[in-house]
């Protein structure tokens, strides 16, 4: 005999052990006073600048410029061979004189119907003609000239008499030293506050003096790479340590906040597009997408995504997933 009390029985599967609480610390979302300078990176640049080329092609008889030096708006910066539209020139001056004689003998003709209307309209087109091809070859003529468009500081050439140029062929580049412009981007966020007008300073390496710039436009749509938006301010000061394409640091006042709120840098867990804090909801941690705006050598301000009394974590929020059940280690307050 055999006992069956037991056979057939299987035994129960084992309950999957429950994943284990991560112990975290967090910080409660408190509004602060936040005195809202924001410092962003921009460079100088000249207000005017151009890359000078010819209008002919030949060949270069002479170069009226000296590199890095001032020059006025219509002064003569290059002189292009121009001795074969010289001898054209002579040429039809010549046959204006003959065909402008022979209409004034048809003029004084037709007066005594010694020839046809038809014949002394015939000998004034060919002045025209003349005058008109004249003035064709004088145009040519005055593109072998290259003339300064603007006054400013002329740059480096390559260029010496003798050289053959083309209108493809870059000459110098010209830029106006007075005044100079600041181009800097800030967050849209801000995009509003920038006015035509707002006073900023900005300062250049190696120099511990800060200089004023005046905003004078904005780009009219943010960038959609960066969510960014573009100021152009006029440098008011100027100074021999400005030079354009200097980069520079622009600080810009945007008054005092009494309810910023405000996490710690290592809080913010940036993405591609977006930026997100761990918020945590009942003991269980939740990815959550914020918006950012001033920042300081330790501190984000959040402007949407997070409410005062809101805790996040400052620690472990690459480890921890979302959904985790997390126990505060230890809690911060501003």
């Amino acid at each position: 005999m055999f006992s069956c009390s037991s056979a057939g029985k299987k035994e129960a599967p084992a309950k999957p052990a429950a994943p284990p609480v991560v112990k975290v610390d967090g910080y409660i979302v408190t509004p602060q006073l936040l005195a809202q300078d924001i410092e962003v990176p921009g460079s100088l640049a000249a207000f005017k600048e151009t890359e000078l080329h010819p209008e002919a092609s030949g060949r270069v008889t002479a170069v009226y410029f000296k590199e890095g030096a001032m020059v006025q708006q219509g002064a003569t910066l290059l002189k292009i061979y121009d001795g074969d539209l010289q001898a054209q020139l002579s040429k039809l001056q010549v046959q204006l004189k003959t065909a402008q004689q022979t209409a004034d003998r048809y003029a004084a003709l037709l007066k005594i119907n010694g020839v046809s209307q038809q014949e002394y309209d015939l000998n004034v087109l060919a002045v025209n003609n003349i005058i008109a091809d004249m003035n064709l070859i004088r145009t040519s003529i005055s593109k072998t000239t290259l003339h300064a468009p603007f006054s400013g500081k002329i740059g480096i050439t390559t260029i010496v008499p003798g050289a053959y140029v083309s209108p493809q062929t870059s000459v110098a580049t010209l830029r106006s030293v007075s005044p100079l412009k600041l181009d800097f981007t800030v967050p849209e966020t801000y995009g509003t506050k920038m006015k035509q007008g707002t006073l900023v300073n900005f300062t250049v390496e190696g120099s511990d003096k800060t200089y004023p710039a005046t905003i004078s436009a904005t780009e009219n749509e943010i960038a959609a790479e960066n969510r960014n938006l573009r100021i152009m301010a006029l440098v008011t000061k100027q100074d021999a340590q400005l030079i354009a394409g200097a980069f520079a640091k622009v600080k810009i006042s945007l008054g005092e906040n009494n309810a910023a709120l405000m996490v710690p840098s290592q809080a913010i867990i940036p993405k591609a597009r977006t930026k997100e804090v761990m918020l945590v909801l009942n003991g269980v941690a939740t990815r959550q997408v914020v918006t950012t705006g001033v920042r300081d050598s330790a501190n984000v301000e959040i402007t949407t995504g997070l409410k005062a009394g809101d805790t996040v974590l400052i620690s472990g929020i690459l480890t921890v997933k979302p959904g985790a059940k997390v126990a505060l280690n230890k809690i911060t307050k501003p």
